[in-house]
């Protein structure tokens, strides 16, 4: 959410920064006009108002006067018309205010839900250090972060052909009983993709100090507004309702279900954030670091035609996400710190990777800056990104009204939040697949998850 106050402040500097984003290269001087025209009628609004309370105020208390006064006069019989008609002309003012009153406060509602609905629809700023651009194309690789090498292999299988000819990998059967971008994973896949993720949540906790989280997997609308995926990507997301929200009026079914709906997270950013909402945060406490192993849940699976096979684009998968809670001044240092954290999860299990810093157009809603981690698969011979660790900034925070007090300050300040992935489980399980792939078609696996395999060294078809 932004804040109005910085837009008024300077006004050119925040339309300079939103226009960094191509969405809004062309439209950000007229927008920013539009939020501040309507930012300036409700401010008028709230001082006619503040003024027709105060003259109503003034004005009862004289209707008092003036009654005792003809009260007064017509027990000494020296009442006159004057007298009666002061009093009735008062009396008309307060109720005539009072109308003006009713219909301003409600003109000022309509007025402040259009303007934090416009706000709450607009892009976070990217950071001055973020490259400019409008795609893929235009980020930027971090050199000094770069690990590893592309292994040399003869004629790499991609993730889905090792998976099917293994036996343990079935899109087939999945998409009878779910549909398409399900899969049933078994025997030494899905043991391996539990050793994944038990082996990143250890990771993280013991040697990263994150608070390890069993976060619910529903959430109301309020959170997701909080972590911005409502309003703008309502349709990208799982809803849920209870079968009692289908009895009734059907003509009354969508109101229904849009108050009384849960959703499906898409990622446990949703539910680890949220768990700060509307909390006033002790400084000395911060940051805060959650971390959890969730499944996850997107509508919205990649455009048409692209990753048709295989796991990289699912329905349903599963993540170990990483979410901090810091102060403002320390943001970006626990922004480098998480993408470490979450680069070590790769260094372990010895796969190439680079970091790329994404470019003004390409980052996501919330973020002011975002590093992609993108991992090498052979069977692709591509980078494929499996893990985004953003800066939000205090974007997410004025959304969900999270704040702290600094110490020996009276007031508080938003908090800066941040998340990422720690990482994509299945991805991670993709890469390893593809990395680590014999000729005959058998996983052999990193020496890092084998304390996870109950002995298992090689998966092979059974």
């Amino acid at each position: 959410m932004h804040d109005i106050a910085a837009i008024r402040r300077d006004r050119d500097a925040w339309v300079a920064a939103l226009a960094r984003r191509p969405a809004y290269a062309e439209t950000a001087p007229a927008l920013a006009d539009d939020i501040l025209a309507r930012d300036k009628e409700l401010r008028d609004l709230v001082t006619r108002l503040q003024t027709a309370q105060a003259r109503r105020n003034e004005a009862s208390k004289l209707i008092g006067q003036a009654k005792a006064k003809l009260a007064l006069k017509q027990r000494r019989g020296s009442a006159t018309e004057e007298d009666e008609a002061q009093a009735a002309a008062l009396m008309a003012e307060v109720a005539g205010l009072k109308d003006e009153i009713q219909q301003g406060e409600h003109r000022e509602r309509e007025l402040q839900e259009a303007l934090r609905e416009t706000l709450a629809g607009i892009d976070n700023l990217p950071a001055p250090d973020v490259p400019d651009g409008g795609s893929e194309d235009d980020n930027a690789e971090v050199k000094d972060r770069a690990f590893g090498y592309a292994p040399n292999m003869q004629s790499p299988r991609e993730h889905y052909e090792l998976g099917e000819q293994l036996g343990m990998m079935d899109f087939e059967r999945a998409a009878k009983v779910s549909g398409s971008r399900f899969v049933y994973l078994t025997s030494g896949l899905a043991r391996l993709e539990r050793a994944i993720a038990n082996f990143m949540l250890d990771l993280h906790t013991n040697e990263f100090g994150y608070t390890e989280f069993q976060p619910p997997i529903l959430a109301r609308d309020p959170a997701f507004f909080g972590t911005t995926q409502l309003p703008k990507f309502e349709y990208d997301q799982f809803w849920a309702i209870s079968g009692e929200l289908l009895e009734g009026d059907p003509s009354a079914l969508a109101d229904r279900i849009h108050e009384s709906r849960y959703g499906l997270i898409p990622t446990a950013e949703v539910t680890l954030t949220n768990y700060v909402r509307e909390e006033i945060l002790d400084e000395e406490k911060l940051p805060y670091r959650f971390t959890a192993y969730t499944p996850c849940f997107r509508a919205e699976a990649g455009a048409a035609g692209n990753d048709t096979r295989g796991m990289i684009r699912m329905h349903q998968f599963s993540k170990v996400e990483l979410v901090s809670v810091t102060a403002p001044e320390k943001s970006e240092e626990e922004h480098e710190r998480m993408t470490d954290c979450a680069q070590a999860v790769l260094k372990r299990l010895n796969l190439h990777h680079r970091v790329m810093t994404l470019c003004a157009g390409d980052m996501g809603f919330a973020a002011k800056k975002t590093y992609d981690i993108e991992v090498w698969l052979p069977g692709q011979g591509r980078f494929r990104e499996i893990s985004s660790c953003s800066n939000c900034g205090e974007f997410q925070a004025r959304r969900m009204n999270a704040r702290y007090r600094p110490k020996g300050e009276k007031g508080t300040r938003f908090v800066h939040t941040l998340n990422g992935s720690g990482l994509a489980v299945g991805r991670t399980l993709i890469a390893i697949m593809e990395n680590y792939q014999n000729p005959d078609g058998s996983i052999a696996g990193p020496d890092a998850l084998l304390p996870y395999m109950a002995g298992l060294k090689k998966i092979e078809k059974q």
